[in-house]
């Protein structure tokens, strides 16, 4: 019977839950070049993640981003350099789409992945990598800020044109573990109030605190509804990412 239980919350996750870690709401238009880091990643001109430039040739994103296109990934756009989705910036396109290895899509675990571009990103004030962690990331009730496109409410009114910006509180790790059985040491969790977290459009995107990446969205509760976001911990991956990137 737990068995069944546990499947049957894993399957529900799976298909309300990846789904909608997507997602910022009650945040604000952030500045003209404030996160340079910051990736649309797009599917004929269209949004549909986040992700982080981490070195001239590598994105950082989350695998249920980008596992349809894995034998197809010159469709994946990425684009740099803008906040706003209908202008500006610059196009790079992929050549390779990398989920992790053991990226479960039923129980949402591994949700970490890399998209390789064809050319080096020309870097400027408006394009920069983001560091990563050099060790685990272990404050609790610690301020990170999440910026993407997601959608601002639910049920989804579509992504805003202009980047978003949050200030989230980092939760302790136990209650993160307390979420749902889904969650495990390699996720990262957010909590600051209802009305504020991720929503459509934020998946893959970057969590950061103290000038690091420290995640990556994954899933979550449509949409800042008062339960925790979870992230993919950047630390738990770092020698996978590293095992491409470097």
């Amino acid at each position: 019977m737990y068995r069944f239980a546990v499947l049957v919350l894993a399957l529900v996750a799976t298909a309300y839950g990846a789904s909608i870690a997507d997602r910022i709401v009650g945040g604000t238009n952030a500045a003209d070049g404030a996160y340079p880091y910051q990736v649309s990643l797009r599917i004929s001109n269209s949004h549909f993640c986040g992700g982080s430039i981490i070195n001239q040739r590598w994105i950082l994103t989350a695998a249920h981003c980008i596992t349809s296109y894995q034998s197809n990934p010159s469709r994946i756009q990425v684009v740099v350099g803008t906040n706003k989705l209908n202008e500006g910036g610059d196009v790079y396109v992929a050549v390779r789409a990398i989920p992790h290895p053991r990226y479960s899509s039923l129980l949402i675990r591994n949700d970490v992945a890399l998209i390789e571009v064809e050319e080096d990103i020309v870097y400027d004030s408006k394009v920069q990598p983001i560091p990563l962690p050099t060790e685990d990331f272990t404050k609790t009730d610690y301020p990170a800020t999440l910026t993407g496109w997601g959608s601002t409410s639910f049920p989804s009114t579509g992504a805003p044109n202009d980047l978003q910006q949050i200030s989230l509180n980092i939760i302790s790790q136990e209650a993160c573990l307390a979420r749902s059985i889904l969650t495990s040491a390699s996720n990262i969790c957010t909590l600051t109030v209802a009305g504020e977290g991720a929503c459509h459009g934020d998946s893959g995107g970057p969590l950061v605190s103290d000038g690091i990446q420290v995640g990556i969205v994954s899933w979550g509760t449509p949409c800042a509804v008062g339960d925790p976001d979870v992230f993919a911990r950047v630390w738990s991956f770092i020698d996978w990412i590293n095992g491409y990137v470097n």
